[in-house]
């Protein structure tokens, strides 16, 4: 059924910012982090529905929502470098019909004409752009946002099978190579083997290997492992008598001496894509590296390019995407946990297994009516699937193998974290809601976490554990109460080692509490209230510990330990206490939209926070502008400006304002009157990569000087930038008569504004 049929616009709107919280989290943990955390299946359901529900309320849909943007941002460890032509993605699809529904619109697109594909296998690893200057190589990136990646020249360097010079000749001036790094997996299994042989902790997968070797500080750790590279295209060229088709391309690559697929073939008829995709699916685990789909492309580069592209993928190319992999093993339990906004979420605990090279032992469950919609009980022997390597999914229960012990989830009707009574938010909702949020330490603990992501104030340290160690640091005790019970020892933060004598003989009922005996007394959160955040000194982290499980080798030995977390053993903060209470210290001063994202208030995002801040300039003006102004703000609406004056009306919300203010917080944009207001009243579109901006520092200068940043051309455009890349977008401008201006007029235009544009 069409989404608009059962939603309001305002539920969609809360249901469309939920999706991309949810997205970008992801993409931040598997681009960025290199530890992703929820499943590839688990992600593209949420992308789907996102990009259903846009279908249906075209008016949700922004330049800044992730069906219009490639995840991953540059990390402050490297140097930024901004792609001269953008690095897409690609469109995902996971059925046979929907590769021949993509195959029908090539055709369709050039009636009459004979196509043929190239057929590529997917491979599993890092993106990257190299960069050869007349045949040398000279630069070498991530992805990134895909319009700016992070400098990693130096390791790539080490990799064996990327020539730093290229062989042969006509080479072209300027060749930006795309490809992907990856660890085969004969090198893996060595490497894992050599950890073990070290005492070190064998790597998970290959991709999260490959991903984390490839973005080392220290490029000698990148070379002493054997990483490979496969190029699947190219960006940016400047050249003469170039190829004119993708597998003209590959050819030319390989005789210059970079590493091309094997398995690429070309391909002209839909038979022969679906015999291909079935014969890899076989041959797959049998394969030298990793692979999680096949790649088609349209191989006459001048029919990719009137074809052309979204803001984030090509129409000329589709990725097919394996049905994910599949395990069996044993529910244990369903228990459930609380969000930032109070939402309480069931998630199955299951007996470790190995999944597609990843050990799991948690899936999320998502709400009560799911879990009945599975049909799992507690006990059963369950498959898990995943499509990459993270999180995975329940799919269901062997319904075969029940044995009449198993038993159904109950959804508790307190919060296991703070014990108030749970309700939904409104009536008819499916989810339930803690209502304490002020004092739940649960959702504290979220929004501490939620403050010092990269979305918010940006604080290094202040990280889920972090937050976790600030509000709830006996999480964990009770995981060592068990220890104890089953006969393990526990070491206290003072050092002494407590076992359990003879827990064999003790009484069931008992264990639990004698062992909790010989543990110390449970300590006091240093935070109960995010208002003390910016008064946090070293001092009073000195003694805040955390409980561990004791592991050797990568693998839990079964005892626990109580360790300090902030501080370390010589007596000091560690490095990372230090630089996270600087930066909080620093962060007294962050831009005011940062600010107000930090603050949690529902669906105030980036894009909506750097509107306000723009409009009203201080947090005092935003709390008291009337409704209608909110709303009027653009990228706000109805439901963000509903939800501000909702936010401002709680005491201990506005409590949270005033802590700040008096640890030094400035809720105001700083030095405004060095921002000359340039571009008021203009609408920009700025498509394609600008030197020295990715796309949201792009968005805030334009934003800062008073114009409207747009993600689309129409006839209210008052200039389009375009830089490498910009696709249809600068068609469409010079059909309706809009000025552009190259990605080297960005900075005059800021300065200038209209004076900045073309004469007629």
């Amino acid at each position: 059924m069409d989404a608009s049929q059962i939603l309001s616009l305002a539920d969609a709107a809360v249901r469309w910012r939920e999706l991309t919280d949810l997205i970008e989290a992801a993409r931040h943990d598997y681009y960025d982090r290199d530890q992703p955390r929820m499943a590839d299946a688990e992600y593209d359901a949420y992308y789907r529905e996102l990009q259903e529900l846009e279908a249906a309320f075209p008016q949700l849909a922004s330049q800044d929502s992730p069906t219009a943007t490639v995840g991953g941002q540059a990390s402050a460890v490297f140097t930024p470098v901004p792609h001269r032509q953008q690095m897409m993605s690609l469109d995902d699809v996971f059925s046979m019909d929907e590769v021949e529904q993509w195959y029908r619109r090539m055709h369709d697109a050039f009636p009459g004409e004979d196509l043929d594909f190239t057929a590529e296998v997917k491979v599993d690893g890092l993106a990257v752009n190299l960069t050869y200057d007349h045949g040398v190589l000279v630069q070498a990136s991530t992805r990134g946002d895909g319009f700016v990646g992070e400098d990693v020249t130096a390791n790539v360097l080490t990799i064996a099978s990327i020539p730093t010079r290229l062989q042969g000749t006509g080479h072209p001036a300027v060749l930006n190579v795309r490809g992907e790094v990856f660890f085969m997996l004969s090198d893996f299994a060595t490497v894992n083997r050599e950890r073990e042989d070290n005492d070190e902790r064998p790597f998970v997968n290959p991709r999260n290997a490959a991903a984390g070797s490839l973005r080392q500080k220290d490029p000698a750790i990148t070379a002493s492992r054997p990483l490979s590279m496969v190029a699947h295209g190219v960006g940016y060229v400047e050249g003469e008598d170039l190829p004119q088709t993708q597998m003209g391309w590959y050819l030319a690559l390989k005789e210059w001496g970079i590493p091309v697929s094997q398995h690429t073939i070309l391909v002209r008829s839909f038979t022969e894509i679906a015999d291909l995709i079935r014969k890899k699916g076989d041959e797959r685990p049998t394969m030298d590296h990793e692979i999680d789909g096949i790649v088609l492309k349209i191989n006459d580069l001048d029919k990719q390019r009137q074809l052309g592209a979204t803001s984030r993928t090509p129409r000329w190319a589709v990725a097919y995407k394996y049905p994910p992999v599949e395990a069996f093993t044993r529910l244990l339990d369903i228990q459930v946990q609380v969000g930032r906004t109070g939402r309480v979420t069931p998630f199955a605990v299951f007996e470790r297994v190995l999944v597609a090279g990843s050990h799991l032992q948690h899936a999320t469950l998502h709400n009560a009516k799911e879990v009945r919609r599975k049909g799992v009980l507690i006990g059963d022997k369950i498959i898990v699937r995943k499509a990459g390597d993270v999180i995975p999914e329940v799919v269901g229960p062997v319904i075969e193998d029940r044995d009449g012990t198993e038993r159904e989830f109950v959804m508790p009707e307190l919060c296991p974290s703070c014990g108030a009574r749970l309700r939904p938010a409104k009536e008819g909702d499916v989810d339930l809601r803690c209502p304490n949020a002020a004092h739940c330490p649960a959702q504290l603990t979220e929004r501490i976490a939620h403050l010092g992501s990269r979305g918010a104030l940006d604080i290094e340290g202040l990280g889920i554990e972090a937050a976790y160690a600030l509000t709830q640091p006996e999480a964990g005790r009770e995981d060592a109460v068990a220890a104890l019970a089953e006969g393990h020892s526990v070491t206290l933060a003072d050092g002494r080692t407590v076992r359990l004598d003879n827990p064999e003989e003790i009484p069931h009922g008992e264990r639990f509490a004698r062992a909790e005996e010989l543990l110390d007394a449970p300590q006091t959160p240093v935070l109960n209230s995010e208002k003390d955040l910016f008064t946090l000194t070293a001092e009073d982290l000195s003694q805040v510990s955390v409980w561990r499980p004791v592991t050797r080798g990568g693998t839990h030995t079964g005892a626990w330990e109580k360790v300090r977390y902030f501080w370390s053993k010589s007596g000091r903060p560690s490095k990372t206490t230090e630089l996270m209470l600087g930066q909080l210290d620093t962060a007294k001063t962050q831009e005011l939209w940062r600010l107000m994202v930090a603050l949690s208030i529902r669906h105030v995002g980036p894009t909506a926070a750097r509107a306000l801040a723009a409009r009203f300039k201080s947090i005092d003006a935003i709390a008291q502008a009337p409704l209608e102004e909110l709303t009027a703000v653009d990228g706000v609406g109805a439901v963000i400006a509903e939800s501000i004056k909702e936010w401002f009306q709680v005491e201990w919300h506005r409590d949270i304002i005033e802590g700040w203010r008096g640890a030094g917080v400035v809720f105001q944009i700083l030095n405004e009157d060095e921002t000359p207001q340039t571009l008021e009243g203009m609408t920009v579109v700025v498509s394609g990569s600008m030197p020295g901006y990715d796309r949201e520092s792009a968005k805030a200068a334009i934003i800062a000087r008073g114009g409207k940043a747009s993600g689309s051309v129409s006839k209210k455009t008052s200039v389009l930038v375009a830089g490498p890349g910009a696709g249809t977008k600068l068609a469409k401008a010079e059909s309706l008569g809009v000025p552009v201006l190259t990605e080297q007029d960005f900075d005059r235009l800021l300065e200038l504004g209209p004076a900045a544009l073309p004469q007629s």
